[in-house]
């Protein structure tokens, strides 16, 4: 009797098991069969919206009218948008395609600078229109191989989990027709950058500036080490690591890491001139014991020692005990925002735990800062009458093409909410709202 009792809760016990298994298979492949819907219908919309691309840049091409062409660059702009989210959407951080991506970008930048001024008084130049027909061609190319990829995919039954899979455990994935087909794509845009390197496509954002305040001569990884002891206030070599920056990086660089215990860092220093570019230490913050002002002293002696002149606290936030503060320099009373830098401060005993001086490196450079021509009770008449304003002061700001431009900037209160309103100072545009943290905005500090 009790041998059929064992029997039996043994038998429901494998029944049980296989029916967990089932379960769990069944789970597994509805996972997949979900991830491989969203890669299939990504795909496909990537494709077909790079044949919209390429139809609506052709049409551009054909019209004669500026007042419609604005609207076209506008769709083509949103078309790049999406396609880029397209991208997004598939098992390709495994997979180069960093350079399609620019390559949308630079199209979605390109026309959106184009269509937001007045084509009327400023139409297209002819080397607008020359990229227009660069752009036209090369959309094409990369549509056609797209719908060369999407065929076989089609035709083969292959699926993307398959190649995810692949990728992911290293293994030669069995048909490797997705894989070629998108690095066939990835090396033509290659080529495309050549072509496109004079053209207006690529704009003068900042990451086509380079960095115009790295001076000095090269240092060595030596004096790179020697450099990092003392802003990582270290005493010796053991516990750093240093190596060259990889391809690609903007300018040559030398990471620096420091690891001891539970407190770690890391830095990229400039190999030309030994300037420290970003700094981040990681390690616990305790309870809070200086206040975020003593916070902010602590933050202007530290870049001091970089010679960083002229440079006022803007803006000041406090979070999990750490205190967070923007700069900004100033030239003759005017705040320039392309030449900023951060820092953080742990506020329970004022150690620097972030430095950032990337767009002050990028942008810093002696500028000859014209006269505005409206006056500031002028262009304050530009700001919405219901704004409650408590600053104003001129700055320098970045437009939406990319352009320094010379504004008066108000921050102001509406419905509890406060705003910086940046006014151009010599045709009265608005050229920027944004709506800041009110929490976070120090008005003592930004004068």
């Amino acid at each position: 009797m009790i041998r059929w009792i064992l029997i039996t809760i043994l038998t429901l016990g494998i029944a049980g098991t296989a029916y967990w298994g089932y379960q769990e298979h069944q789970e597994k492949n509805a996972v997949l069969i979900q991830a491989e819907n969203t890669y299939q219908r990504s795909f496909h919309d990537l494709s077909y919206r790079m044949d919209l691309l390429h139809d609506k840049i052709g049409t551009t091409l054909a019209m004669d009218s500026n007042e419609i062409l604005s609207p076209q660059l506008v769709e083509i702009w949103r078309l790049t948008s999406e396609a880029q989210a397209d991208v997004g959407q598939l098992p390709l951080s495994l997979l180069p395609f960093n350079k399609t991506e620019e390559f949308l970008s630079k199209i979605g930048d390109f026309t959106y600078r184009t269509a937001v001024r007045d084509l009327e008084k400023d139409p297209l130049s002819k080397k607008e229109s020359k990229s227009l027909k660069n752009l036209y061609k090369q959309a094409g190319e990369i549509k056609d191989e797209l719908r060369e990829v999407q065929h076989l995919t089609l035709k083969n039954n292959l699926r993307w989990m398959d190649v995810e899979l692949a990728l992911a455990t290293q293994e030669e994935p069995a048909d490797n027709t997705i894989i070629d087909g998108f690095e066939t794509v990835e090396k033509k845009v290659e080529g495309f950058a050549e072509a496109n390197q004079n053209s207006s496509i690529n704009g003068d954002t900042n990451e086509d500036k380079g960095y115009k305040y790295i001076t000095g001569k090269k240092i060595n990884k030596q004096k790179a080490l020697d450099r990092s002891k003392k802003i990582f206030n270290v005493s010796n070599e053991n516990n750093l690591k240093i190596t060259n920056s990889g391809k690609g990086s903007e300018i040559p660089l030398y990471s620096i890491s420091y690891k001891n215990g539970d407190k770690s860092a890391y830095m990229d220093m400039s190999q030309k001139g030994g300037h420290p570019i970003s700094l981040l230490v990681n390690r616990d913050v305790k309870d809070k014991k200086i206040s975020l002002n003593e916070g902010q002293e602590r933050a202007e002696e530290y870049i001091k020692q970089f010679d960083f002149e002229n440079m006022t606290v803007y803006q000041s936030s406090e979070y999990d005990n750490v205190g967070v503060y923007s700069f900004l320099y100033e030239d003759d009373d005017v705040h320039v925002y392309p030449d900023s830098l951060e820092v953080k401060v742990a506020l329970d005993n004022g150690d620097i735990l972030g430095f950032n001086a990337r767009n002050y490196l990028k942008n810093h450079t002696d500028r000859d800062i014209s006269k505005p021509k409206l006056s500031q009770e002028e262009a304050r008449e530009k700001v919405n009458s219901q704004v409650k304003i408590n600053e104003e002061s001129l700055a320098m700001i970045e437009n939406e093409m990319g352009e320094e431009v010379l504004v008066y900037e108000f921050l102001g209160v509406l419905n509890n909410e406060t705003y910086r309103i940046f006014i151009n100072a010599m045709d009265g545009k608005e050229e920027k709202v944004e709506k800041l943290n009110g929490k976070e905005i120090n008005f003592a500090s930004t004068r």
